[in-house]
């Protein structure tokens, strides 16, 4: 079953019910803090919500992150965290955020979106672990993946991933 939602931008009210969203969703406020920690540290580059009945039920947050290569530092778009609350999970919230959120970015003019998640949840959006070997990151090579938003965007880029320093790694 498809539950119903609006999927928005997140605006400036929905601070509250996106902390109490990723606390719910992953039963600690270890996400919530990352996504305030972000937001003060101006890593954000897009963040939505899905709404049900005027509450939040799901949050998806996208973050700059960068590749550092011998020639530099390419851009790319860390997606963390993805939350929905227990009561409407496994009914395409998670999905629909994924999925308009992608295009969001895309729009923005990323190129690059990588991912830490589930190896069997995020390559039905196109993320492949594959295709993030030759990044250098501290996970393991089956949770750790990388989307092109633009054919050919990962091309020829070897080096080690940097997240903001919110993320811990």
């Amino acid at each position: 079953m498809v539950i119903a939602a609006t999927i928005r931008p997140e605006a400036a009210g929905d601070r509250l019910g996106i902390r109490h969203v990723n606390e719910a969703a992953f039963g600690t406020s270890d996400e919530a803090d990352l996504v305030d920690l972000l937001r003060a540290d101006g890593f954000v580059l897009f963040s939505a919500v899905a709404q049900v009945d005027d509450q939040i039920a799901g949050h998806i947050l996208f973050s700059r992150m960068t590749v550092e290569t011998p020639t530099g530092a390419v851009p790319a778009a860390a997606l963390a965290p993805l939350s929905v609350m227990p009561a409407c999970q496994r009914q395409g919230l998670g999905s629909r955020l994924i999925a308009y959120g992608l295009k969001r970015v895309r729009d923005l003019g990323e190129r690059i979106v990588i991912v830490v998640g589930h190896p069997a949840y995020y390559p039905r959006f196109g993320f492949s672990s594959e295709r993030a070997r030759p990044l250098d990151h501290p996970f393991p090579p089956d949770v750790f993946m990388a989307l092109e938003l633009v054919p050919g965007a990962l091309d020829g880029v070897h080096g080690r991933v940097r997240y903001p320093a919110a993320f811990g790694v």
